[in-house]
């Protein structure tokens, strides 16, 4: 018996982190999804207009980068709506902003949390288009071009821009961490979309066709997450494109960075209950198993999976009559694993840390904080503000 626990274990883990990615690799080789052609050169009245959507509390520090970076977006400017929804900001956001004619500003003078805020905003979205970016994230050139252009398919329903994570040689784990996540999930998603659909957009940069949205509980963790994957309920897919993308710093410290992680992953057991149709391969088939193994093993069984293989190669490498036994072979590889992850902790706040020491540290820190969320999520009420983490 607890060897069948043992090897479940190791699947699972071994699954969700790696045979994953080999086998949607081979799947959107031998099976992609057949793509129309569309045109890459339109002209710029075939853009449809949108609406730049982007909501923000106490942001005045970077509203000057941020609408910098919005006024040199390449798209008609007679196409584009720029629209901030300040969340009971205390700051000056709203006079800085002020100083922007083309900007529609709305809001409340009480914060009521981003879901409610995305909520609020949408009410004054008028644009067949609505594109959805944080406010501390600059966005390249083309974005806007390149997003609208995913929707000259009429099945996608929601294009993800790519989230990237920008750090300097001196930024410790971090932003190394997270940049070297966000380079593993991109390929995920990039594969995803070459299949069938990606599960889930980036808050960072992100769109939908304005007619699909539907208002969320004010209390949802993962707004991003959860208005992506209900439009994909509704039949139809999520595009991601790498040429659309995001840049914004990593956390300031591993402190902020675990609010960060908490909060995620409090969200990802928040959306589990919430998608349950989804978890119907029957109705949903090709969308339920992308959405089973890229996102709820991670965010439920495999942790717990990932921690329970320890003990138990420990216990049964003991049980053995041979000291070298398979067992006792995966203990000594756990070992040497923790070891280096025990140093990428120690060196967590060192600019000099290498992968060999970060990348298990962080990938342990993560799957930790999945266990968090779990008390994150039933311990407090989310209605009522943002926890921000600090960035860089």
């Amino acid at each position: 018996m607890l060897q069948f626990v043992f090897w479940t274990c190791i699947s699972f883990v071994l699954y969700t982190y790696i045979g994953y990615a080999i086998l949607i690799y081979i799947l959107a080789r031998l099976f992609p999804y057949p793509i129309k052609e569309r045109s890459q050169n339109s002209d710029e009245y075939e853009l449809p207009p949108l609406t730049l959507f982007i909501t923000a509390y106490n942001e005045s520090e970077i509203i000057p980068d941020k609408m910098l970076n919005c006024l040199e977006l390449d798209y008609p400017k007679d196409k584009l709506n720029i629209l901030w929804v300040i969340d009971g900001s205390t700051d000056d956001s709203r006079e800085l902003l002020a100083k922007y004619p083309m900007v529609t500003i709305i809001g409340s003078a009480h914060r009521k949390g981003k879901t409610a805020a995305v909520n609020h905003g949408m009410e004054y979205v008028k644009t067949p288009i609505v594109v959805f970016s944080d406010a501390n994230c600059l966005l390249n050139a083309g974005a806007l071009k390149i997003i609208a252009r995913q929707f000259q398919d009429p099945t996608i329903g929601c294009v993800s821009g790519e989230k990237r994570v920008a750090f300097d040689n001196d930024d410790t784990v971090s932003s190394k961490g997270e940049g070297a996540y966000w380079k593993y999930e991109s390929l995920l998603k990039r594969l995803d979309f070459e299949f069938y659909s990606a599960v889930g957009a980036a808050g960072e940069l992100f769109a939908v066709r304005t007619e699909l949205f539907a208002a969320m509980e004010e209390d949802t963790l993962l707004d991003d997450f959860m208005l992506s994957m209900r439009i994909a309920l509704k039949g139809y897919r999520i595009a991601y494109t790498a040429d659309a993308y995001a840049v914004e710093y990593g956390s300031l410290n591993m402190e902020e960075e675990g609010k960060r992680k908490r909060r995620i992953a409090a969200g990802g057991w928040q959306s589990i209950g919430r998608l349950l149709p989804l978890l119907n391969g029957f109705k949903f088939g090709k969308l339920s198993f992308q959405y089973i193994s890229h996102r709820v093993l991670r965010w439920s069984v495999t942790p717990f999976a990932l921690f329970t293989i320890f003990p138990l190669a420990a216990l049964l490498g003991y049980r053995c009559s041979s000291p070298f036994n398979v067992f006792s072979v995966i203990f000594v590889f756990q070992c040497v694993f923790y070891l280096c992850a025990a140093f990428g902790y120690l060196m967590r706040n060192n600019p000099n840390s290498t992968k060999l020491f970060y990348i298990p540290y962080y990938f342990l820190f993560m799957n930790i904080n999945v266990i968090r969320g779990i008390y994150y999520l039933f311990s407090r009420s989310f209605i009522g503000g943002w926890e921000k983490s600090q960035r860089k």
